[in-house]
């Protein structure tokens, strides 16, 4: 790879994360009718854009904060702290998001749970949550033993990717399942490629490349703290 600079790879993925979020909110409000909180199809509408911004960028940010040049020395606690916030945020935004559609889904006689995306995308939010409670316990708690930290640091790190790219994968599988079933009956079908399903499969590979280049960041060795392997790092 290039040997790119952190901070203009930072500031271009923080474009790309929040052009993200200004797609998706655009095609909830131009394709699918806008937001509503009366179990309508409005209120769905809030599901995607809560699940793309908290479980992609947002989780995306938490999972860089140690990438920051100004998080490689002095104490990390506030750094902790911001990783910790960031991805409560962004478990805030997925149950919103979920509870958006298991309200749709129950007041339009819709069960639940039924597709592949469901399952993905509930897996994928309920593995986040023993992540943050499990990094909760062993990086913040005071009682922690340093040898538990050490032992369980790489779990940590492996699974915050693997959660992820689980992340990407329901958003993307969630865009063309929603295409699917809502381009037909009196709409052009999503065979036809309309302008819906093309700014909606732009989405997705929006998503996509901010998942990889993510992955990539956190891959990066000149990018990761020079102390990452010291005892200091466990404290």
């Amino acid at each position: 790879m290039l040997d790119l600079p952190f901070l203009p790879f930072c500031v271009l993925l923080g474009g790309l994360g929040f052009v993200c979020v200004i797609f998706v909110s655009a095609w909830c409000q131009h394709w699918r009718g806008g937001f509503a909180l009366d179990g309508s199809a409005q209120m769905f509408n809030w599901h995607p854009v809560l699940m793309v911004t908290g479980m992609v960028v947002l989780y995306g940010a938490a999972a860089l904060v140690y990438r920051l040049p100004p998080a490689w020395s002095g104490p990390k606690l506030p750094w902790k702290v911001l990783h910790s916030a960031l991805a409560l945020a962004a478990f805030g935004l997925a149950v919103l998001g979920l509870a958006a559609v298991f309200r749709f889904h129950n007041d339009h006689g819709t069960p639940n749970m039924y597709s592949l995306h469901s399952w993905l995308g509930l897996a994928t939010v309920l593995l986040f949550s023993c992540q943050w409670l499990a990094g909760f316990s062993a990086f913040l708690l005071p009682w922690a033993p340093a040898w538990l930290r050490a032992l369980y640091k790489p779990v940590h790190v492996f699974f915050g990717s693997t959660i992820l790219m689980l992340s990407v994968a329901s958003c993307v599988s969630g865009i063309n399942e929603k295409l699917f079933f809502s381009l037909k009956n009196g709409t052009t079908e999503y065979k036809r490629l309309p302008t819906e399903a093309v700014f909606a499969n732009t989405l997705g590979l929006l998503i996509l490349l901010f998942g990889v280049l993510v992955l990539g960041a956190l891959a990066r060795p000149s990018w990761k703290r020079p102390d990452a392997d010291s005892p200091d790092s466990c404290q």
